[in-house]
């Protein structure tokens, strides 16, 4: 049933229109309260003594494409209570339709909060003016702050994690209610002493989901010394990945050897690569002046006086984590060598020739590679063919080892049967940091103690080390259901409004469009 449009209802409610005129671009619209009396904002007395009335100017939602102005004719009421300290008072409009002092209705005003927290500042000025909603970028970001109200409700299950405000130089700490899904705050930095103070102020805690950084389980541990503890499942099954990488580097030398590429003649070698291997020979040189310092009795301060090289760098050498193999570089070639095995063999041995051809096959190189790949072919031909085999890296060994038999070529089948062949410890560290993969998907909490002792004295043994330092929060990662997945989405989020907003967005502004837009 269709019915007639009354002027009331294009203002918000509780107005009266009294007259509509076209000025320009804009829809001026006179409108009064619909009341009769007025409430005391400091005594809440009722009073109906109007002592003037004056216009207040307003912006309100735009209309058929124009702007919309209302001139509300507010009154100023005197209030008769005898004990009240104000006299006269200008009356006040239903909550939610408009505010003391404003210049927007409540419902433009929140739309501008909205178009704020998804845009930002200028994206978002822009896009209003679109809209025929006259509001700067200036205002918009006022609006989101001003409105900004973090969450109140108590906390019993939350995450916390670092992010950064410039990566490796400045980092924030985000928090987030893991129950509601939804960010909590945002701290200025990652310390401990710093989200000691935030937990202590929240003792309603009882469960923190975190990295395997130390730093906010001891901040924990101090603030919150009841709560439960969950490491991040992710974090473990990466830091588990990592080590067997880690493995795959110290046993560099024994799967060059299995491989049977122990042996560099420089002289194969291409310019770029000389220059690799001259940078090899260096850092070998590096390795065994410290190995030789350190086996003397030099405590590690004193090597790193001497040599200038930092400390990181000499635990590295002396905890056996430097372990350099000379690699040849990969070449844009990989991919044409067949073919020009074959052409070398039907007796095209001219480089320049070779490149002409190669060119017609979608090469885009230059004549050099070419060159220098003829240049080494005819000197290999009189030297042994086990001088220059080209060695994976570790981490395509790592790779090749830890993918489906079914998913390698019959070359690289070949390659890990050495390599298993040769180095054994390896294939136990395999082993382990499968069994761990193993553990946190099966949920087998009882399976923790065994595979400790296990991995203790193998390859892997540094990540044993610290899975036993912080054995309660993994054994807790292993059965709980909580983890730190969801912080991590949420600093993506940030993320995109910090670069959003060009980096130039402070804390405060943040929080308030993180939390805003929950």
């Amino acid at each position: 049933m269709q019915q007639a449009l009354q002027r009331s209802s294009l203002v918000p409610s509780g107005f009266v229109v009294e007259s509509a005129c076209f000025e320009g671009d804009k829809i001026i619209i006179a409108v009064r309260s619909s009341g009769s009396v007025g409430r005391c904002p400091c005594c809440g007395t009722i009073s109906r003594r109007v002592r003037s009335r004056y216009k207040r100017h307003v912006i309100d939602l735009p209309l058929s494409g124009r702007i919309v102005q209302l001139e509300v004719i507010a009154r100023r009421f005197r209030c008769d209570a005898v004990l009240c300290g104000r006299q006269i008072f200008t009356e006040r409009f239903a909550e939610g339709v408009l505010a003391p002092s404003a210049r927007r209705t409540a419902r433009l005003d929140s739309i501008v909060h909205h178009l704020g927290l998804a845009l930002g500042g200028r994206p978002a000025a822009g896009f209003a003016k679109r809209l025929m909603l006259p509001v700067s970028k200036d205002t918009l970001l006022r609006v989101v702050r001003r409105r900004s109200r973090p969450p109140t409700d108590p906390l019993r299950v939350i995450g916390i994690d670092d992010w950064a405000w410039r990566r490796n130089y400045r980092y924030g700490s985000i928090v987030c209610d893991l129950e509601r899904r939804r960010v909590v705050t945002l701290l200025p930095d990652r310390e401990p002493a710093t989200a000691q103070a935030w937990l202590s102020g929240h003792p309603t805690i009882a469960v923190v989901a975190r990295d395997r950084g130390g730093g906010y389980g001891e901040a924990a541990a101090r603030a919150l010394p009841h709560a439960v503890q969950v490491a991040d499942r992710w974090h473990l099954m990466e830091n588990a990945s990592r080590a067997f990488l880690d493995a795959v580097r110290k046993s560099m030398r024994q799967i060059r050897h299995a491989i049977g590429a122990t042996t560099i003649n420089p002289q194969l070698l291409t310019a770029a690569e000389r220059l690799q291997y001259d940078g090899y020979l260096h850092r070998e040189e590096t390795n065994a002046t410290i190995l030789a310092m350190s086996k003397s009795g030099t405590p590690i301060k004193k090597i790193v006086r001497e040599t200038g090289h930092s400390r990181k760098l000499v635990r590295q050498v002396i905890r056996g984590e430097r372990h350099d193999v000379f690699r040849t570089r990969q070449s844009s070639l990989d991919q044409h060598l067949p073919w020009l095995d074959g052409q070398w063999a039907s007796g095209c041995r001219n480089g320049a020739e070779l490149w002409c051809r190669l060119k017609t096959r979608g090469f885009r190189g230059s004549l050099r590679v070419i060159s220098e790949w003829a240049t080494r072919r005819r000197r290999s031909e009189t030297a042994d063919a086990q001088n220059l085999q080209r060695i994976p890296s570790a981490r395509t060994i790592a790779r090749l080892m830890t993918i489906g038999r079914d998913l390698l070529t019959k070359a690289e089948t070949i390659t890990v049967a050495a390599i298993e062949t040769g180095a054994p410890t390896l294939v136990e560290a395999r082993e382990i940091i499968a069994k761990f993969h193993s553990m946190i998907r099966r949920n087998a909490e009882a399976e923790l103690s065994p595979w400790i002792e296990r991995a203790r004295t193998s390859l892997v043994a540094s990540f044993a080390r610290g899975v036993t330092n912080d054995e309660a929060a993994v054994r807790a990662a292993i059965i709980s259901p909580w983890s730190n997945g969801q912080t991590e989405g949420q600093i993506t989020r940030l993320k995109l409004i910090k670069r959003q907003m060009y980096g130039r967005g402070k804390i405060d502004l943040l929080q308030a469009r993180l939390v805003g837009a929950e």
